[in-house]
């Protein structure tokens, strides 16, 4: 790896906390953009503004998502400003790129009948997976949970005496979760067959033999698309994150505030919380024509349906 991404990932590690996730994004995006460079005969410190210009429209020719050239041309800057900061550079060429517009896509959820499938689906399930599957499902739909954040969970969990978790999220913020009824069962349950089943000891609510000592992100992605299939949900509409959409998107459904639905969540500002108010059109409509007195007049329905 480039002498100079290497300094810069130590310095984001040790100044600003930066998960392994985080680390790893910026390493694959400078990394790619070395390689950009060096077919170019430039590095990082010959590089100037039309080489980085260039760059952007080898993305764009090569079909990246506007997001993924977002994320790009975000590490650029930032790697680019370390470089200018540590006086390696005397100027900042990326402060003249301009950024592509990306628009914000809709979260993509189930509905809460394809919810309830899914649980039903369990049963179907060899008796020794139904155990676990069901607390990582309660969990992720109670809860709203990352994935990451769900696989990290500490075995203490359980030991909470009311409905909520500690979890640590993203930037290690600590937040308290609540969790329903059903989902302190699920995990009650899962307990014995984790014990049944436990290799050696494990500080992990969910151990595995991985080098992490924990489940893996992968892991769960597969027993919940198994799980899809069973359920007859096509599989690439199931994933740990579209269970975080749907619990969002299902709570402002039913009339949770935007902010306690942020704060579930773990969302720093709560503009990308507000994305999930998607649902409300669709929710007002039925409102108006339900229980509005004029409800019923079809002329209204029209102006609704406009």
């Amino acid at each position: 790896m480039n002498e100079l991404i290497t300094a810069f990932l130590e310095m984001i590690r040790a100044e600003r906390g930066a998960s392994k996730n985080t680390v790893a994004a910026y390493s694959r995006d400078l990394t790619a953009l070395s390689d950009f460079l060096s077919s170019r005969r430039r590095t990082f410190v010959s590089a100037n503004v039309k080489d980085l210009r260039l760059y952007l429209s080898f993305l764009t020719e090569r079909q990246y998502s506007p997001r993924t050239q977002a994320r790009r041309l975000a590490s650029t800057r930032e790697f680019y400003k370390f470089l200018f900061t540590e006086k390696i550079r005397r100027d900042n060429p990326s402060d003249a790129l301009d950024s592509p517009k990306v628009g914000r896509p809709l979260p993509k959820y189930l509905s809460e009948k394809e919810i309830l499938r899914l649980f039903e689906a369990i049963d179907k399930l060899p008796e020794n997976e139904r155990y676990r599957i069901r607390a990582l499902l309660e969990i992720l739909y109670a809860s709203g949970l990352r994935v990451s954040e769900l696989v990290t969970l500490p075995l203490s969990v359980v030991n909470a005496r009311e409905n909520v978790i500690i979890v640590r999220g993203k930037g290690d913020k600590d937040r308290m979760v609540p969790l329903t009824d059903s989902a302190k069962r699920a995990l009650q349950d899962w307990l014995p067959e984790r014990e049944k089943n436990l290799q050696r000891e494990s500080k992990w609510l969910f151990p595995s033999m991985a080098k992490e000592g924990h489940l893996t992100r992968f892991s769960v992605y597969e027993s919940l698309k198994k799980l899809a299939t069973l359920a007859g949900i096509p599989a690439s509409r199931v994933s740990p994150h579209v269970i975080r959409h749907s619990f969002a998107s299902h709570m402002i459904a039913h009339d949770a505030d935007l902010r306690s639905v942020q704060q579930m969540l773990g969302h720093n500002d709560i503009s990308t919380t507000q994305i999930y108010t998607h649902i409300l059109p669709a929710r007002l409509k039925k409102t108006v024509e339900t229980a509005h007195p004029l409800g019923k007049i079809e002329f209204l329905k029209e102006i609704i349906k406009k």
